[in-house]
């Protein structure tokens, strides 16, 4: 897929996006987690993250079913972890039924560049 491919798709899916991916959009746009600011359904590559941090390189995806055990995903991972991305997933269900814990989760690993399980 070309770049302009690329491009004209992200914005095709931000007029698109998942109820899990509206809830956490509400939680990381206009920079409330630690003054980073995220794009959504940002073309990295020949991939489109569901939202990416250019500064620190931080992406995150919110998945379905279809994602589980996804040979794709890994594929997508080592790419996004080679260009210096960290990633990190959440289920969508996760999303919709605790945005705050997964809000935590992304602002201990914006404060420590690392998420760390107590």
């Amino acid at each position: 897929m070309r770049t302009g491919q690329r491009q004209n798709l992200a914005r095709r899916l931000r007029h698109a996006m998942t109820p899990a991916e509206i809830a956490l959009w509400r939680h990381l746009r206009g920079r409330q987690r630690c003054g980073a600011r995220f794009r959504r359904q940002h073309p990295i590559g020949p991939f489109i993250a569901d939202f990416a941090c250019l500064a620190p390189t931080l992406v995150i995806e919110v998945d379905g079913g279809q994602h589980s055990g996804s040979r794709s995903d890994v594929s997508r991972d080592a790419y996004l972890r080679q260009k210096g991305f960290h990633v990190l997933r959440f289920w969508n269900h996760d999303v919709l039924r605790n945005v705050d814990g997964v809000c935590r989760v992304i602002d201990a690993w914006l404060e420590n560049r690392e998420v760390r399980m107590d």
